[in-house]
């Protein structure tokens, strides 16, 4: 006793493959997720590199979301983070795709290119009296 059903003449059914429209398997399986280009990536790390030099920063943490990808930076790694580094592809046309938000959610710059936003970090000297 078989699954399959009987055929006149007792022949049984050959495997039958199943033919699938790619472009309708790429819509439904999941997204893939928002990263940093390398050439992004190396921005980042740059900029962080010397702010741990400098004894500001200590610990990173890189999320990939579905609508974005979250460069987070703390003073120690178990507190909240004191800068999020964020790229949403979705504001690109609008605002710019990447910003820099302080502990509470401030955005402290925006715009269309990350070295553009990165000059936040960019300390001015300042003569003192």
């Amino acid at each position: 006793m078989t699954d399959q059903p009987d055929l006149p003449g007792g022949q049984r059914p050959q495997d039958t493959a199943v033919v699938v429209d790619l472009s309708e398997y790429r819509q439904n399986r999941d997204p893939a997720p928002v990263t940093f280009h390398r050439r992004e990536l190396d921005a980042i790390l740059r900029i962080y590199g010397r702010m741990v030099g400098e004894g500001e920063w200590k610990d990173y943490a890189i999320d990939h979301l579905k609508d974005r990808a979250v460069f987070s930076v703390f003073k120690r790694s178990g507190e909240t983070p004191l800068f999020r580094i964020e790229k949403n592809p979705k504001l690109a046309a609008k605002q710019g795709a990447f910003s820099v938000m302080n502990t509470h959610g401030l955005i402290m710059k925006r715009g269309h290119e990350l070295p553009q936003v990165l000059k936040v970090f960019d300390k001015v000297l300042k003569l003192i009296d």
